[in-house]
């Protein structure tokens, strides 16, 4: 996984250079019309691939942070799982930073990308048809771990993912990027959740937990 220390993501230098390219064409030609809308283009894509440098907070041991910025829109508790007891979904919208990033110290054990379509979220098929992501963390230490998917909506982009399997990631870590999209976070039953219904979360600095002790189930 290579470094993304720059203020605008790197899965967003093609769409800016284009937008800029775009718009110098369209002022050497008099096109005033056409150069603004390339102006705005480029206005956008600064803004929805910016990449804001994130404080990693000093939270206890055994500590999970979101991995998305976003809004948490429901929190169910899983009765037939045997490895996950909650499920925890949040909204991403264009208006939050896009980048990824992993929830806490761990390795990454699963990844799958499955690319499909981008149908809106009121769409009832866009749960199974639409592209998504399927990563499970794990501390092998401890045998805690944690399954995360990232589900497409409507968006110009798909998902990028940079962190492959077994690569060892600390907490806050980037490992992505979506734009517009919903992520689902499946706990286990040794996790004691932290936040609430309509929390706004920010990546890597809002907590939404602890891992409460030594997962015993392997």
């Amino acid at each position: 996984m290579k470094n993304n220390l720059l203020p605008i993501a790197k899965e967003g230098w093609n769409y800016l250079a284009l937008s800029l390219l775009s718009m110098l064409v369209f002022t050497f030609l008099n096109l005033d019309f056409l150069q603004f809308f390339a102006f705005l283009a480029t206005l956008f894509f600064i803004f929805v691939f910016r990449n804001p440098e994130r404080q990693n907070m000093l939270y206890q041991e055994n500590s999970v942070v979101s991995p998305v910025d976003g809004t948490v829109i429901s929190i169910e508790e899983l009765a037939n799982e045997e490895d996950y007891a909650y499920k925890i979904e949040i909204d991403s919208s264009y208006l939050n930073v896009s980048l990824l990033r992993v929830p806490f110290a761990s390795t990454l054990d699963h990844v799958d990308l499955y690319r499909g379509t981008r149908l809106s979220h009121i769409n009832s098929l866009s749960r199974t048809l639409n592209e998504n992501a399927v990563l499970v963390f794990i501390n092998k230490s401890s045998n805690n771990k944690l399954k995360i998917t990232h589900l497409l909506k409507q968006s110009f982009k798909g998902i990028d993912l940079d962190a492959v399997k077994s690569q060892n990631l600390q907490q806050g870590t980037r490992y992505g990027l979506m734009i517009n999209g919903i992520t689902t976070l499946y706990l286990p039953h040794n996790f004691r959740l932290n936040v609430t219904i309509g929390a706004e979360l920010t990546a890597c600095e809002s907590l939404l937990g602890y891992f409460t002790s030594e997962n015993k189930e392997k």
